[in-house]
This record gives C-alpha cells, sequence and structure tokens, in this order.
C-alpha cells in the first residue's frame, strides 16, 4: 500500500516502553480500532468477488471473460489511482482521505448490489477500485498515527487485518453468495459504511498539515534502475497471482460438476478461504524467516520457481477437484512469501523516500493483475481451460528473468537484512496484493 507522510506516532509513558508489540497492539485507543475494522473490509473487498463469479456469469448470462472483467475494471483503476494518492494524502490529509475513501465504495459497491447487467457492474467496480486505493493507501499512515506506544504494536494491527481480510473476504462472499450473487456487494457496502461512521465519530483531525508530495513523484521513482526491475518483476508476478485468483473459480466449478457435484459460491468461498488463511500465514510468519536465511533476492527466486511448478500442475490437473483444491492452498502459502519478500525488497533496494517508492510499485504491479484478468477468459476459450495456467508459467519464468537481467541494481538488498521492527514497517508501507 502506498501511504502518506505519517505524523509522529504518540509515544508510551516510560514505564510502558518495555511493552511487547504484541501487548502494544491490542492497548489502542478507539480510532485506531475503528480504522483497523475499516481496513479489514477493504482487504476483504479483494477476494469477496471470487466465489460469485460464476453465478454472476450464470445469472446475469455473462460469458467468462466478461464476469473476470470484475477485476480488471478494478485493478486498473487502482493502479493508476496508486500512482497518486500519495500526492492526493498529501493535500487533502490522512482523515480527509480515508472518509473519501470510505464514501467511494460504500456508494459504488451499493451500486453495484443493484446493477443489472455486468457491463454495469464492471464500471462500478472501477468507481470501487479508486476508493479502495485512496483507502488503503492512507490506512497505515492513519493507524500509526492515532496509536498509543511505539510503531511496532499499531504495524502488528494493522497486518492483522490485512491477514483477516485476505483470508475471510472469499469465505464471505462464498457465504453471502449462496444467497445471492448481489449480497457481498450490499454486505461490503453496510460495513464500509459502519467504518465510515466510525472514523467519523473516532479519529480525530491532525494538528499538523503532512507534507506536500509532487503529484509526479511515483512516476518519476520508476527511473530508478533499482525500482524499475522490482516493478516488472512484480508485473509479472502479479499476472499469475490473478491467473490464480480470478480465473480459477471457473475450472474449479467445472471439475466439481464433471464429479457429479456442485461446489458452488460457498464451496468456491470455502477453497480460497483455505488459500487465504495459507497467504495470510506465510506473509506474516513464513517470509520474514525465509528471508533472513536465504536473503530477500534468493528467496524471490525460490519461491517463483516453486510457483512456477504450482502453475505447471495446475495446468495438467485442472480436471481434478481435489488436485485443484491442495494446489490452490499450496499457492496460497507461496504467495504469501512472495508478497511480503517482494514488496521488502522495494523498501530496502532504492534510497527513495517508500512511500514515492511504494506508490510507484503498486501503480505498476497491479496492471499485471489487470491484464491477467482481461487476457485469462480469452485465452481459455481459444485455448482450452489449461492454457491461462500455462501463460501463468510464462509470465513467472518472465519475473525470474527480470530478476537476473536487474540484479546488478539491487546491490543495496544484499547488506545485512532489516531488523524485525524495521522488517514489519515495510511490509506494511507496501503493498500486499
Amino acid at each position: 500500500m502506498t501511504s502518506t507522510t505519517a505524523p509522529a506516532p504518540h509515544q508510551a509513558p516510560a514505564p510502558e516502553q518495555g511493552r511487547s508489540g504484541l501487548a502494544d497492539a491490542f492497548h489502542q485507543p478507539k480510532a485506531v480500532w475503528a480504522i483497523a475494522f475499516a481496513a479489514t473490509v477493504s482487504f476483504m473487498g479483494i477476494g469477496l468477488v471470487d466465489p460469485i463469479l460464476p453465478a454472476i456469469s450464470n445469472e446475469l448470462g455473462a460469458s467468462h471473460t466478461q464476469a473476470m472483467l470484475l477485476f480488471t475494471s478494478y485493478l486498473f483503476i487502482t493502479a493508476i489511482a496508486m500512482f497518486f494518492t500519495s500526492w492526493i494524502g498529501s493535500r487533502l490529509g490522512t482523515r480527509t482521505t480515508l472518509l473519501i475513501g470510505l464514501a467511494l465504495i460504500v456508494v459504488f459497491a451499493g451500486l453495484a448490489a443493484a446493477g443489472t447487467s455486468v457491463d454495469e457492474i464492471i464500471g462500478l467496480r472501477g468507481g470501487w477500485g479508486l476508493g479502495n486505493a485512496l483507502f488503503i493507501s492512507t490506512a497505515l499512515a492513519a493507524i500509526v498515527g492515532a496509536a498509543a506506544g511505539t510503531s511496532r504494536g499499531a504495524i502488528m494491527l494493522y497486518e492483522t487485518a490485512l491477514g483477516i481480510g485476505m483470508a475471510f473476504g472469499p469465505l464471505l462472499g462464498g457465504v453471502l453468495g449462496s444467497w445471492t450473487w448481489r449480497a457481498p456487494f450490499a454486505g461490503t457496502a453496510i460495513l464500509m459504511a459502519c467504518g465510515f461512521i466510525a472514523i467519523v465519530t473516532m479519529l480525530n483531525k491532525p494538528a499538523e498539515k503532512p507534507a506536500r508530495i509532487s503529484p509526479w513523484a511515483a512516476i518519476r521513482g520508476l527511473s530508478n534502475p533499482a525500482l524499475r526491475t522490482l516493478a516488472l518483476t512484480a508485473v509479472f508476478y502479479n499476472f499469475a497471482f490473478f491467473a490464480m485468483l480470478a480465473y480459477s473459480p471457473f475450472p474449479l466449478e467445472a471439475a466439481a460438476a464433471a464429479g457429479g457435484g456442485e461446489l458452488g459460491s460457498m464451496g468456491i468461498g470455502s477453497v480460497f478461504f483455505g488459500w487465504g488463511v495459507g497467504l495470510a500465514i506465510t506473509s506474516v510468519f513464513g517470509a520474514p524467516l525465509l528471508t533472513r536465511a536465504f536473503g530477500l533476492v534468493r528467496t524471490l527466486v525460490i519461491t517463483l520457481i516453486g510457483l512456477a511448478v504450482v502453475m505447471a500442475l495446475l495446468a495438467v490437473f485442472h480436471t481434478s477437484l481435489v488436485g485443484m483444491i491442495v494446489l490452490i492452498v499450496i499457492g496460497g502459502l507461496l504467495q504469501g512469501i512472495m508478497n511480503t519478500a517482494l514488496t521488502e525488497t522495494v523498501m530496502e533496494a532504492t534510497d527513495l523516500p517508500r512511500s514515492v517508492a511504494s506508490s510507484a510499485y503498486s501503480g505498476v504491479r497491479f496492471f499485471g493483475g489487470a491484464v491477467s484478468s482481461a487476457v485469462a477468459g480469452p485465452i481459455a476459450a481459444a485455448l482450452g481451460a489449461a492454457a491461462p495456467y500455462l501463460f501463468a508459467v510464462i509470465a513467472l519464468l518472465l519475473s525470474i528473468a527480470m530478476l537476473g537481467i536487474g540484479h546488478k541494481h539491487l546491490s543495496r538488498v544484499t547488506r545485512p537484512h532489516l531488523s524485525a521492527e524495521a522488517e514489519a514497517e515495510a511490509i506494511a508501507e507496501g503493498d500486499e496484493i
């Protein structure tokens, strides 16, 4: 996530300085809990649509390609917005930016629940993506600024919100989607409205205005060769990430039907709940162990190779329901490691301000997901159900190639690794999706 310049966190009284990060995380003002709640719902929105794609396709007479454009419009607008969210936040302030983002999500998610055609919902998802970009990009700064004690507890709370949201988004989408595909959209609008009210009533306006940031800072940041290398790596990785997330519900449903069963929204949601739990666990706990043992770049390469193997196996076993479920969960474990390691590498690889580096990197990488969700359907229709996974393998190999070609620009990340607290802050300031 791109973050605006955060106000200095409040310092706990001297006797409390020795408290653990875990204790800090759960001894916070109401304002911090309000932001954390809204952040959890916001992260849920990423995977919420996944289980209901087949239902939308069936009930609205949409092709698989049209249904997957719900991801494309969301990600494409998010990508563009991410280049400018640090500038917008510096102009409007963290609290105002948060509220505008939440308001946009409430409006567009609510309108999507009442949509009558897939094209209409595709357009509304774009507005939802703009709101999500504005909210997510400033949530960390707001939590740190409102937190009591050191920043470590606030960062842990933010990471917890991210993990819960990513894990429970598909499950909530499946539960609500088993009633009607409209329910997940309406549920998001209601929950975000609650978050809006909580922030209005609990988060005070900051006394100081944030430092101004140029609107072109993120775009100019891509002239840095290290950042450009990692952004290109992320584009191809995210192509594969969303090939799994956005395309897999369709072969999952087909595999269940071939076996004489029906997976439905609840079944798909449960599969991706397992995926999200795996992603959350390894992003917070697994990745730090590996990066300290092998270093950042080596961890990236090893994980990309593992993901390429998983994607190749999905192409082979796409007709096996059990095989697909196991591979998707394994993929989530690997993607959690990759998300964290790649974000940390971005944060360490340049001397650019973190908000600028994260904004540029996030903006570029979301384009990979937008392209993937746009082309996976036509590729499957033209070349067969296994083809999107094979294209994902090619994308992952290209991602490895980008690291190889640009390795000489990544000398900064061969230094001793970040401390645990600095590492957590780097993860949270970057984009986890």
